[in-house]
Parts: C-alpha cells; sequence; structure tokens
C-alpha cells in the first residue's frame, strides 16, 4: 500500500508536518520524520540504530540539509524547525511525498525537479538516502550531513569534546563517538570537511508535551555534486563499513485498497529478529517489548500474517524469562532487571498459546506449554508478586499492592496510581477464568492422546476451578440496575469503562449472552466512538475527554475517558459472539482505513481524544491496535 500526500497537502504545513513516516530495519532500528521533512519529535531522524537489538536506540544520522542550485541560485529541499522559523523552506516546493517500502519526496522549482528516496537496510542499522535529477538541466546540489550520538529519549548540545574521533576516508567519513562508529558513504562527491554546529533545533511535538524540545546538532562536512538530467547522489549511512546502498529505493507499489491486506502490512513493521530472539516491538518510536503488549498482539500479527512458527517461538522465549508464575512486563535495556509488576501479561500468554495451538496443533509446543501454565496456575493459586493470588473462597483472582499499577490502565504520576483498580478487576479475572479452560482443553487434548501423564492434574479439575471462578464472577461482577458490569470487586467499583467487553471477547468467557447483549447496549451508547472505545464513561466522575497537554497531564487522561483504538477488536468480536452482528462489527472495524492514514502513515495510532473532535495522539505506530483490527477483521467479519 501506498500512502501519498498530494501538492495541496503537501502545501498545507499543519497536514504535513503531522502525518508521520517510519521505516523499520527488523532489529529495533529505525528511520522516521514528517512529510513536511521537519523532525518534530526527539524521536525523528533518518537513523536511529539498536545498538544492542533490539534496544539501545542511537541517533546517529539526525537530517540531512540540501540546496539545489540551477541558474546559481540555491533552493532549499530540506526543512528545519528552529525558534519562530522554519529554514530551509522546502515545504514552498514539495509536490508530493508517499510512502511504501520506501519515503519519497517529489520537489519541483523555478528550473528543477529532484527527488528523494529514503530507504532502510532490513536487519541493518544503515539507511540509504538517493537525491535525483529529475529536471531537463543540470543541477548543482549541496549536503550537508548533521549528526548525532544520543539515546533516542534525550537531547544533544554542543560539546566541544564531540565527535571522539573522525576520519576522512576517499569516499566516506566515519564519525566515532561513545564508541559508536556512524560511517557517511558519499561515492562520487566533492566533499570540503566544514566542520561546525547548527543550533537550536526545535521539537514541536515534545515541546506540546512539556518536555526539553531544543538540541544541536553537528555537521561533519559538506557533500556537493553536479547532476545531470537523469543522475541521482546516494548517500549511505551505516554503524558498519559495509556501505553497499539499498538497490531498490526508487521502487513504488501499486496502491492496496483492500483492510486486510494494508492491516498484514501495517503488522509487519512490528516484528523483530536478533541473534538472541523473536520478538514484537509494541510501539514505535519509543516503546520496545513489553510483555502485555506483544502477548495481546500476538494472535494477530503472527495468526493471521503466516507467521506460526514464529508466534511459537516467541511464546517460548518469554517462558524462559518468567519468574513466579509471571513473564516481564517489559524486556529492559542491558544491564536492568526485567520488570514483573503486571497481573495481565502472564494471563494474555496463556490466550496466546491457545490461539497459536488453534490455529495449529504442534505436539512438541504443546508438551512444553502445559508444563509452563501449570506452573503459572500453581503460584496464582498459592499467591505470588504484587499480591496476586486466587482466593480460596470464591476462586477469583485478586491483586494490588499500594502504588503499584498491575492491570493494562497502568498510568502513574509521580507517586500517584491514576487507576488502581486493586482487588479483583472485571477483565482479569475473565482471563484468569480463560486460563482455566486453556489449562482443562489442553490437558484434555493430551489425554485424548493417551499423553494425560504430561499434565500434573486431570482436566477435571481445571474444569471445577473454573466452574468456581465463572459462578463467583457472574455473581459479583454484575450489576442489574445499572445494566453492565463491575469494573472490579472486592472492593467495589462500578465505574463504566471498557474492561467488561474484554472479559466478553475472551474465546472462553464467564459471561453469559443476556448480560452481555445489556451491557454491549450500554458500551455502544457511552464508551463507542469511531476510532476506539472510551476508558471511562462521560458522566462518570473524573472523566477527561480531551487526551493533550504536558506529559502528566497526559498521563492523567490516559484512562479517564481517552478513547483506544485496540479496544474495538473486542467490541467487534462480542458483538458477534453474541449478537451475531456481523454487519455492525464490519461498520466498526471498516474506520481503520481512515485512521491508517491520519497520524503515522501505514500505522494506527495508541489512543484518540475521547470527545469530538477525536485527534489521534500517544504512540503512532501501536502494535495492539493494528494487531486487535485484523485479528477481529479476520476471525469475526471474515473481511477482504
Amino acid at each position: 500500500m501506498r500512502y501519498v500526500l498530494d501538492e495541496q497537502q503537501c502545501q498545507n504545513t499543519e497536514v504535513a508536518s503531522r502525518r508521520e513516516w517510519l521505516l523499520a530495519n527488523g532489529i529495533g532500528g529505525y528511520s522516521m520524520g514528517t512529510a513536511m521533512g521537519i523532525n518534530t519529535r526527539r524521536y525523528h531522524g533518518l537513523l536511529v540504530a539498536a545498538t544492542t537489538p533490539p534496544t539501545g536506540r542511537m541517533l546517529l544520522l539526525s537530517a540531512i540539509d540540501a540546496f539545489v542550485e540551477v541558474g546559481g541560485y540555491p533552493l532549499g529541499i530540506s526543512a528545519n524547525q528552529y525558534p519562530g522559523a522554519i529554514y530551509p523552506d522546502s515545504y514552498h516546493y514539495l509536490r508530493e511525498f508517499s510512502l511504501d517500502d520506501v519515503a519519497i519526496w517529489r520537489y519541483q522549482g523555478p528550473g528543477f525537479t529532484v527527488e528523494r528516496c529514503v530507504s532502510i537496510h532490513p536487519g541493518e542499522n544503515a539507511v540509504t538516502v538517493v537525491y535525483t535529477n529529475m529536471g531537463d538541466a543540470r543541477c548543482k546540489l549541496s549536503l550537508h550531513p548533521l549528526v548525532c550520538h544520543r539515546d533516542h529519549h534525550g537531547n544533544f548540545h554542543e560539546n566541544p569534546q564531540y565527535p571522539a574521533n573522525m576520519e576522512f576516508q576517499a569516499e566516506s567519513t566515519t564519525i566515532t563517538n561513545d564508541g559508536v562508529a556512524l560511517t557517511i558513504g558519499h561515492k562520487d562527491a566533492d566533499r570540503t570537511p566544514v566542520q561546525g554546529w547548527y543550533y537550536r533545533f526545535e521539537h514541536v511535538r515534545e515541546a506540546e508535551r512539556g518536555l526539553d524540545s531544543r538540541e544541536d546538532l553537528y555537521c561533519p562536512c559538506e557533500l556537493t555534486y553536479e547532476l545531470m538530467p537523469g543522475q541521482s547522489a546516494t548517500i549511505v549511512a551505516s554503524t558498519d563499513r559495509n556501505l553497499s546502498p539499498r538497490a531498490d529505493c526508487a521502487t513504488k507499489k501499486p496502491a492496496e485498497f483492500r483492510l486486510s491486506a494494508m492491516l498484514k502490512q501495517a503488522a509487519g513493521q512490528f516484528f523483530i529478529e536478533t541473534k538472541h530472539r523473536s520478538t514484537i516491538i509494541a510501539g514505535y518510536p519509543w516503546f520496545t517489548d513489553w510483555g502485555r503488549d506483544t502477548m495481546i498482539s500476538l494472535p494477530g500479527l503472527c495468526l493471521h500474517t503466516d507467521r506460526v512458527q514464529q508466534a511459537r517461538d516467541i511464546l517460548s522465549a518469554y517462558s524462559t524469562q518468567m519468574f513466579q508464575g509471571l513473564i516481564p512486563n517489559r524486556f529492559v535495556e542491558q544491564g536492568e532487571r526485567p520488570d514483573y509488576n503486571t497481573v495481565d501479561a502472564t494471563l494474555w500468554y496463556a490466550n496466546a498459546i491457545y490461539k497459536t495451538l488453534e490455529t495449529e496443533w504442534h505436539d512438541e509446543f504443546a508438551f512444553e506449554m502445559v508444563s509452563v501454565l501449570e506452573s503459572v496456575y500453581d503460584w496464582h493459586s498459592r499467591g505470588t508478586l504484587f499480591g496476586i493470588r486466587v482466593d480460596g473462597s470464591d476462586g477469583l483472582l485478586t491483586q494490588g499492592v499500594e502504588g503499584v499499577q498491575l492491570t493494562w490502565m497502568d498510568a502513574k504520576v509521580g507517586d500517584w496510581v491514576v487507576t488502581p483498580r486493586h482487588g479483583k478487576p472485571v477483565e482479569i479475572n475473565a482471563l484468569w477464568i480463560n486460563l482455566l479452560r486453556v489449562l482443562e482443553w489442553l490437558c484434555s487434548n493430551l489425554e485424548s492422546a493417551g499423553k494425560g501423564s504430561l499434565c500434573a492434574r486431570d482436566s477435571s479439575h481445571y474444569r471445577t476451578e473454573a466452574e468456581l471462578a465463572a459462578s463467583s464472577f457472574n455473581l459479583k461482577f454484575w450489576h442489574e440496575g445499572l445494566g453492565h458490569f463491575l469494573d472490579t470487586v472486592d472492593p467495589d467499583d462500578a465505574s463504566l469503562r471498557p474492561n467488561q467487553v474484554i472479559a466478553m471477547a475472551l474465546p472462553f468467557s464467564p459471561v453469559t449472552a443476556d448480560r452481555a447483549k445489556r451491557a454491549l447496549e450500554v458500551v455502544a451508547r457511552e464508551l463507542l466512538t469511531p476510532v476506539g472505545l472510551r476508558t471511562l464513561g462521560p458522566s462518570e466522575p473524573g472523566y477527561k475527554g480531551k487526551y493533550v497537554g504536558t506529559l502528566p497531564e497526559l498521563d492523567a487522561a490516559y484512562h479517564q475517558g481517552t478513547a483506544w483504538p485496540w479496544l474495538l477488536g473486542s467490541y467487534a468480536t462480542a458483538l458477534v459472539k453474541f449478537s451475531n452482528d456481523r454487519t455492525g462489527a464490519k461498520k466498526v472495524l471498516r474506520n481503520a482505513k481512515n485512521m491508517l492514514s491520519e497520524y503515522g502513515l501505514g500505522g494506527l495510532a495508541e489512543v484518540y481524544d475521547g470527545d469530538e473532535p477525536q485527534s489521534p495522539g500517544g504512540c503512532p505506530w501501536q502494535a495492539w491496535s493494528v494487531a486487535e483490527f485484523l485479528r477481529a477483521w479476520m476471525e469475526d467479519v471474515q473481511g477482504d
């Protein structure tokens, strides 16, 4: 699928500066920016390398200032935001931007037409940037690479000790700092080593979040080319000395308008293959691989893109990181210990195991997973970290300790946990019951195959446990007067939230059809929007309808009314499951076509405002948003 901004959109700075593009290299690194060409985030840059794949992300090549000269007057075909000014102002000449496997800008001005193509190298920390003279006359091209060596979460400022080392080879320049070498290949260029600093770049999206938005960048040299019509200047930036350009930089895919194909293409950017593991990135640009996000995303991303073996590899890899019956909340940067502060990641893990085996039964994997899940059951039954344990009186799962957020509604501002949800949350207990049913299903299958000895208990044990918990669930969570499920019990919280929809959509949901239908009517009336489910009903105390402001303000609104696209997957599943309303589910999911092109091009946003007009926010490419749309589209409405 090609995403295209035409001349009118390119000339509209509000549109072009808020449409972002991403090229991921499959090992955690990426190239990212805006259609306008301005780096509006600290995460934007032509080469963000994963120095310890898939983590250790370091911005190396931020941008290339470019000027084209025809008839003696240089005109800018790049753009930077400085305080109160944009320079160069290339958007005046920008006629088209397109994105598929490569990002392409076409600039046209007095006497010139130049195309710039950016292509990331799969499996390598390298990027190719090609400038092609598409006009009828010879032109002079001047390029100024702007570099730094910094963590992609940070900022960079003038430092007299930077860089630690510079090397000028015949057709390349190497800049080394912090033990990382960036080599810029510039075959056929006339290089002038005019080293110096560019000051006070401004990242406006960071300013909006109340963060430090200024940075300085270093220019190691000027590169000039004389280009005849049809000739190109090729720059390759890489963390190693292999400077072979990517050969297919200028390929353009035909347009593809089937939603299934668009979602499958979007899914591809989240997969990571390193020497150490297969994994799924939770979102670009700032997330790495998170346990909860991975397990929610895996069924949609893997099982509907013919990656069943990769699903098994990911699930097996997480089992090696298990501690006291919990998979980690996130894999962390090198030198840190994994975090296990999650009650639901492991429960989603069980669901992902079931969906994977349901898609394709695999004996060896089933034998491995039944042992892993029985260990999960044992630890949860006797009690594990953070107060996570089964309440013997009702078979339900309780959890929570002061100052720690354990469910997916995990925002925290300083010491304030915005939605602690201590006790027995509705989706957590539906997930627990789902896990018990998965164990029952697994052991029953193994018993039928004469392999029942691989289970520590027979299937009837898990069935009995599941039936007890399901009975307690329906007794405690349903509120007849409100017509929907409580969000937590023991202590009770009757706030209208979408977590009950997750409970309805699980393969082994404990929710009865009559109650599901009634609750879905309330959800449709109060929580459903065209781009997601609100995380809190508009009439509830504390509702926040806009996801705007500084980072603390954003976190305070995160689960207090902000709409989340990924929840529409569960809503569509529940609609089909309990009302057989495939038409309604398809209508809910079809809006993804628009959503894929209004923020991160080819991605689905993390969140939207709860109130109209609903603007996208948060992470521009969120894995579980794409995954849940794809899963529900394929499984529930059999969409094309």
